[in-house]
């Protein structure tokens, strides 16, 4: 049953690179499209808002995939100077760390998001859209971070590797 559920989180992860990859794409293609306008000639409301509302879609989806693949700045330069119990250790306590603020950012745009959500609260843009569609993809990419760091953090506990 572990490996299903390890498996399962895996494809999460990646999944969840796809959408950031979706979301840079749709980054490169509103700036285009408003350096196209631009030139022509024509407003479109809203790109650089929607541009931004990507970005961070993309930063927040990318988390746990980025993480799982060893793209983040970790404390490797401290690990690889020690070995054996002491590794383990710090190992293990840094993703305690990591798990509780990862976390902690996770709890805070959910509540955010359902603080939006009923207020029915508007971006200040020119597009004025609802802000909780935008801050869904924040949340939603927090939450799969936080799993992502607890998934590791159990992964290291259990002494199995991530591959």
């Amino acid at each position: 049953m572990f490996y299903k559920i390890d498996s399962f989180l895996k494809y999460i992860y990646r999944f969840s690179g796809y959408i950031a990859a979706f979301f840079l794409i749709l980054v490169a293609t509103f700036i285009l499209i408003g350096i196209a306008s631009r030139i022509f000639g024509f407003y479109i409301r809203g790109l650089a808002e929607y541009s931004g509302y990507c970005m961070a879609a993309s930063s927040f989806f990318a988390l746990a995939y980025t993480f799982v693949e060893g793209g983040h700045i970790r404390i490797t330069l401290f690990l690889e100077k020690i070995s054996g119990v002491k590794k383990k250790l710090l190992e293990i306590w840094c993703l305690i760390i990591a798990s509780f603020y990862s976390g902690y950012v996770a709890f805070y745009f959910i509540k955010m998001l359902k603080i939006s959500y009923e207020f029915q609260e508007r971006s200040e843009g020119a597009d004025e859209i609802l802000i909780w569609i935008p801050q869904t993809s924040v949340a939603i990419g927090s939450l799969i971070f936080f799993v992502c760091v607890f998934h590791q953090f159990i992964l290291t506990l259990l002494n199995k590797s991530n591959d």
